[in-house]
């Protein structure tokens, strides 16, 4: 197939080296920031609305909510060059609320769309192990679905568009919060004078052990917060579940905690860290580092 692919970043590249692999020919706008060796495995064209008119399939993954709706619908924009029959796929994490809206702005072109948001990181989308999230229709779910298993391992459709990205929120809320959890302990345990690395080792045999302690835990232990899912992507997910929250009418206590967290590294010039980092604001509560 002739897929569009908007977004090489640390996630995008190898998710798009991942559909290249699986034979299908990779169609990208064209970006200064594109590498030699992007430029010489796929078609590069002028701008998404090129994408969009030499594609079958356009699939999106930027930062947030507003790099989506330009990406779609701003100058140059992927929905100048869609015909109908043609499917947009978002991977990004952005708003419910948004991504419903611009659904209907593509269904409108006759075009369907997906959101399909992603979890496992890096490491993930290297392996094309990602979990990913479906909001769609059966019918753009099966016609994308040979695309999704070139690129992740558990697949769910969860429900119609909008499904994905609330599942995506959920799954930051689990995160964020595990990670609070995960640092808290490790932060007690070591100034209580125990080695962190072999609590780690031990609780990883128990009830408490998650992929967090297994690899974000070991980041804390030997200070490896080069991302990875930068601190300042999980606010943004954690600004769209407070804000999701308030229309809602759902307390969300611990995950505005973990978000204040966040927010302290933000100020320590930690913006830019991996995640795991929210262990060093909780360091400086303490006044102790655990590595």
């Amino acid at each position: 197939m002739k897929i569009g692919f908007i977004g090489l970043g640390i996630m995008g590249l190898p998710m798009a080296q991942n559909l290249a692999k699986g034979g299908h020919e990779i169609i990208v706008p064209e970006r200064k920031s594109l590498s030699a060796e992007s430029r010489a495995a796929y078609k590069v064209v002028a701008d998404a609305t090129a994408v969009a008119q030499a594609a079958e399939i356009v699939i999106l993954m930027v930062p947030d909510t507003p790099d989506v709706e330009r990406v779609l619908f701003g100058a140059g924009g992927v929905a100048a060059g869609l015909s109908k029959g043609k499917l947009v796929v978002d991977m990004s994490s952005i708003s419910p609320t948004a991504t419903k809206e611009f659904a209907s702005k593509v269904n409108a072109l006759g075009c369907d769309y997906i959101d399909a948001p992603v979890s496992g990181g890096e490491v993930g989308a290297k392996n094309a192990a990602l979990t990913i999230m479906i909001g769609a229709s059966q019918a753009a779910f099966d016609r994308a679905l040979p695309l999704f298993q070139l690129m992740g391992k558990n697949i769910t459709l969860v429900g119609e568009n909008g499904a994905g990205q609330v599942t995506k929120v959920a799954n930051q809320i689990i995160v964020a919060l595990n990670i609070e959890a995960v640092s808290e302990a490790l932060v007690f345990a070591s100034k209580a004078g125990a080695d962190p690395a072999k609590v780690r080792a031990a609780l990883m045999g128990g009830f408490a052990n998650s992929r967090i302690l297994e690899v974000h835990a070991e980041r804390m232990i030997n200070r490896t917060f080069d991302p990875g899912f930068r601190i300042e992507l999980h606010q943004k997910d954690l600004n769209l579940a407070l804000q999701s929250a308030k229309e809602l009418g759902v307390a969300l206590p611990n995950t505005a905690s973990a978000q204040q967290l966040f927010s302290a590294c933000a100020a320590m010039g930690g913006k830019g860290w991996d995640h795991s980092g929210m262990v060093q604001a909780l360091e400086k509560l303490a006044d102790h580092k655990i590595g």
